[in-house]
C-alpha cells in the first residue's frame, strides 16, 4: 500500500494544519500493515515571515519521506499566498508525475491543496481522502466586498464542487461545517475528527487549582492588573484590529494585553492600537511552543477572537484545544459553533459578541482568576487518540483500492 500526504504546512512550521499533519503521519507509521511506504509533500518553514526554522528539505521516514519544497519570499496576503501555492502545486506535481499512489491524503484549509490532492488522485485513479479545515468559498467571499466577492465565489465554487465530489470520504475539522457540506455534497462519505490536545500541552497542564496570585503572573510586578495573552495568527478572520484597542481602552488600569503572533494584519492592529492611543498592549514575534507554553503560564486569561463575518460561526478554532488544556481562564470572542462548544465544554471560559468591547468587559469579569484543571475535557480530546482514529480511518479507505 502506498499513501501520499499533501500537506502545505508540516512540523516544525506553527500552524494547525502542521501539527495536525505531523500527528496523523505518526499515528499512520503506527498502525499501518508492514510494507506500507508513506510519503509527505510539504513546504520548508513559511508560515510567518517573522518566524524561521531549519528543517531538512529531505527527512526519511521509517517507510517513506518527508519532502519539503522551498518557496519564494512571500507576503501573506491573498496575492503572495497565491504565488507560494502555484508553486508549490508546480512542485508537487512534478514529483509525482512518475509514482503511482493507492490513496492521496490532503489537507485543506484555502480549499486549493485539497483541489491539488483531487487532481493528483484523478491522474493516479487513487482513492481521495480529504481533510477540511474551513469553508473557504464561504469564508473568501465574506471577507472580501462588491464585485471581488462574486468573483472570487463564481471562481471558487466550481472548484469547491470539483474537489468534494472526487472524495471517497471527506473529514470535517468542524462539526459546524456539516451543514454546509451535507446540503452541498450530501451523497459524499462524511468523518468528523476534530483537532486535539498535544503532548506538549498535556505536560504544561496545571494538577490543582492555582490562584493568579500563586501563579506569579499579575502580583510580582503589577498587583491587580491581569495579564491577558492572544497567541496566534493575526489576520482579518482574527479581528484583532477590531476588538483589542477599544477592549484595553475599557480595561485601562486593569489588564494588559501581550500578542504573541505574526499575520496579514498585524500592521494594521498596529495603527489601530496607536490610533486609539492605549499603551497596555505588547506584540511579540511567533515563538516555539517551548516559549509559547511559558508565555502562557505568565499569562493569567488567554484569549481567542474571531471576527463578525457569520462564515466564522462554523468554524471550530484548533487554538481552544491547547488553551483549555493548559486550565487557564478562558475569554472567548466567538459566535455560533465556536461559542457553543466552548460554554457546553471548556469550564470558566466566557464567551462574548465578537468585536464587541462592552460585552467583553462584561465576560472578563465573569471569570475566576485562577488555573483550574479540566481532566474531562483533555481526556475527550487527546491529539494522539483523534489522530490513531483518523489513521485508522484512513487506512480503511486505502484498503479499498
Amino acid at each position: 500500500m502506498r499513501l501520499l500526504i499533501l500537506s502545505f504546512y508540516y512540523r516544525p512550521d506553527l500552524s494547525a494544519g502542521s501539527f495536525r499533519a505531523t500527528a496523523l503521519v505518526e499515528a499512520l507509521q503506527a498502525r499501518a500493515p508492514a510494507g506500507t511506504r508513506i510519503d509527505v509533500l510539504t513546504t520548508l518553514p513559511n508560515r510567518y515571515s517573522t518566524f524561521t526554522q531549519d528543517a531538512a528539505e529531505v527527512e526519511p521516514l521509517a517507510s517513506g519521506e518527508i519532502r519539503r519544497i522551498p518557496l519564494p519570499a512571500h507576503r501573506s496576503d491573498i496575492r503572495g499566498q497565491s504565488r507560494a501555492f502555484l508553486h508549490f502545486a508546480r512542485e508537487v506535481s512534478a514529483h509525482v508525475r512518475d509514482r503511482h499512489y493507492d490513496l492521496v491524503f490532503a489537507t485543506s484549509s484555502r480549499l486549493m491543496t485539497a483541489a491539488l490532492g483531487a487532481r493528483i488522485a484523478q491522474r493516479m485513479r487513487a482513492r481521495l481522502y480529504l481533510d477540511i479545515r474551513d469553508i473557504f468559498v464561504d469564508t473568501i467571499t465574506e471577507i472580501l466586498s462588491g464585485p471581488a466577492s462574486l468573483a472570487a465565489r463564481l471562481l471558487f465554487s466550481p472548484i469547491e464542487s470539483w474537489t468534494l465530489r472526487r472524495a471517497d470520504r471527506v473529514n470535517l475539522v468542524s462539526p459546524g461545517f456539516a451543514p454546509y457540506f451535507r446540503e452541498r455534497y450530501g451523497d459524499r462519505d462524511f468523518a468528523a475528527f476534530t483537532n486535539g490536545i498535544d503532548a506538549e500541552f498535556l505536560a504544561a497542564a496545571p494538577a490543582i487549582v492555582t490562584r493568579a496570585s500563586q501563579t506569579g503572573a499579575t502580583g510580582a510586578s503589577q498587583p491587580g492588573i491581569a495579564t491577558i495573552l492572544y497567541a496566534g495568527n493575526i489576520g482579518e478572520g482574527q479581528g484583532l484590529h477590531e476588538i483589542l484597542p477599544p477592549l484595553a481602552a475599557a480595561l485601562r488600569g486593569r489588564a494588559r494585553f501581550i500578542v504573541i503572533g505574526d499575520g496579514g494584519r498585524r500592521e494594521l492592529l498596529q495603527s489601530e492600537i496607536a490610533r486609539s492611543g492605549v499603551d497596555s498592549v505588547e506584540l511579540r514575534p511567533p515563538v516555539p511552543r517551548t516559549e509559547l507554553i511559558a508565555a502562557y503560564h505568565a499569562a493569567d486569561v488567554l484569549l481567542l477572537h474571531l471576527g463578525r463575518h457569520a462564515a466564522f460561526e462554523k468554524v471550530l478554532p484548533s487554538k481552544l484545544f491547547e488553551y483549555a488544556a493548559l486550565g487557564k481562564p478562558l475569554l472567548a470572542g466567538v459566535a455560533g459553533y465556536a461559542a457553543r462548544f466552548v460554554r457546553e465544554e471548556i469550564t470558566n471560559a466566557a464567551v462574548f459578541t465578537p468585536c464587541d468591547a462592552a460585552a467583553a468587559v462584561t465576560a472578563f469579569e465573569s471569570l475566576r482568576l485562577e488555573d483550574r484543571p479540566r481532566p474531562e475535557f483533555v481526556a475527550r480530546f487527546l491529539r494522539s487518540n483523534i489522530a490513531a482514529a483518523m489513521a485508522d480511518d484512513v487506512l480503511a479507505v486505502a484498503a479499498r483500492a
